[in-house]
């Protein structure tokens, strides 16, 4: 008899977290009757699933960690080598040989941190096999990053002759272009690196509890939510960081496509600075097609800066939710009074019109028309302080003023239930 007989000849063993292997079973039953060593269980506890994914999540941080540091560090030798120039020297070929290195250091490490991110879904999913992670576009976004932190310069000196015409006269130009230039430009691209460890260095992304509370509101902590959230809390500090940095990278990348000196920098600073503001004097224009399309990308870039400073400015100046209460309780008494005081002018001239139209022997039209033109101005008086404190009842309608209204309901008719069903308030009889 095989183990799930003895379980109540239910078909299935008496724990339910241990797999059957009734074929071994009843092989030892019939060779010996000894009774087998219960099999170790594949499936682990939720402790140890925590405890797995918790690992994970260190480790993948560390690798990320140690990601970006090898990319700032190639990216400053990359520049090292470019201001200096050094030609086909000794030092030209080691800088470029300790790029490749930190290149392919970083490419190892960007693999494994992929890697974690697999096991991490294979932890969460409660799957065994890693090809169910590997989805399309998976592997086009690990192939494209791949990809873009491949890019560098090469050891050794490379050139191509570049046939061109120039800007504004259109005239042939033959230019011998360096192919470290091209190489070069694109290392800019592993900043995104920076988006990425500040995600999982987040205080939100770390915290169990707020990734509950976030799972609970179908939230995602991916980095979208945190630069808003950093917007949120700092937008000054982080609109000056980018700006000043999309300035420096910009200007350092003008200067090398238009091959000017060091000592042009700061014209070339100035160049990025009124080409990001929009403002365009037209003192400094580039001469060729790659700074013009450096340029574009500037103005692209201060465009969306200015439009979010606007944002910015909009919300300082908006009032808090204490202020719109104060605000709006003293605007609802000044309405208060002005009603008291408009309506108060409609009964004197109704009065006055009375008075000179009933209680005379001699009717004077001209006072009677005086009278009755401030008693329609009165009234139309009346009417604008009506409709301005409609307005401001309407703005006043907040989520408490409602759950006020329901609570003065349940109270006025008891026996109403109130739900609330996407923000529509509907009344229910109880019987």
């Amino acid at each position: 008899m095989s183990s799930c007989r003895r379980n109540g000849d239910v078909g299935r063993p008496a724990r339910e977290t241990q797999p059957l292997q009734t074929a071994h079973a009843s092989d030892l039953e019939a060779g010996g009757g000894a009774t087998a060593p219960a099999p170790r269980s594949k499936n682990r506890d939720v402790g140890y699933k925590l405890g797995q994914r918790r690992a994970l999540f260190e480790k993948r941080k560390r690798l990320s960690d140690y990601a970006l540091i090898f990319a700032l560090f190639g990216i400053v030798v990359m520049v090292t080598e470019t201001e200096l120039s050094w030609g086909e020297s000794f030092f030209s070929f080691a800088l470029k040989g300790l790029i490749s290195l930190s290149t392919g250091v970083l490419l190892a490490l960007i693999v494994m941190y992929h890697a974690r991110e697999v096991q991490l879904f294979m932890v969460d999913n409660g799957t065994d096999d890693w090809k169910i992670a590997m989805t399309y576009e998976r592997i086009f976004f690990i192939a494209l990053e791949l990809l873009v932190c491949a890019v560098h310069p090469i050891p050794g000196r490379y050139v191509f002759t570049w046939s061109a015409r120039l800007a504004f006269t259109y005239a042939p130009s033959l230019v011998v272009a360096d192919v470290d230039l091209v190489l070069s430009i694109p290392m800019f691209l592993r900043l995104y690196l920076i988006a990425r460890v500040m995600l999982l260095h987040s205080k939100l992304l770390t915290d169990a509890s707020s990734r509950s509370i976030g799972a609970l509101n179908k939230i995602s902590f991916n980095t979208r939510f945190i630069m808003k959230t950093l917007m949120t809390i700092c937008p000054g500090t982080v609109l000056l960081i980018f700006s000043v940095s999309s300035w420096i990278l910009a200007a350092w990348t003008v200067r090398q496509v238009l091959n000017l000196n060091v000592s042009l920098i700061m014209k070339t600073m100035w160049l990025i600075s009124i080409t990001f503001l929009s403002i365009g004097y037209g003192d400094m224009v580039p001469h060729t097609y790659c700074g013009k399309g450096v340029c574009l990308f500037t103005g692209i870039m201060g465009a969306g800066c200015t439009a979010l400073v606007v944002a910015v400015v909009a919300r300082k100046l908006e009032l808090t939710k204490a202020e719109k209460h104060v605000h709006n309780f003293m605007m609802d008494t000044q309405l208060c009074k002005q009603v008291k005081n408009t309506a108060a002018n409609v009964l004197r001239e109704t009065w006055l019109i009375y008075k000179h139209t009933k209680l005379v022997k001699k009717v004077d039209r001209t006072r009677v028309r005086k009278h009755q033109r401030k008693f329609f101005q009165a009234i139309h008086q009346l009417r604008s302080v009506k409709v301005e404190q409609r307005k401001l009842n309407d703005q006043a309608n907040t989520l408490v003023d409602m759950a006020k209204v329901c609570v003065r309901l349940q109270v006025v008719h008891p026996h109403l239930f109130i739900y609330r069903i996407s923000d529509v308030l509907v009344p229910h009889s109880s019987g």
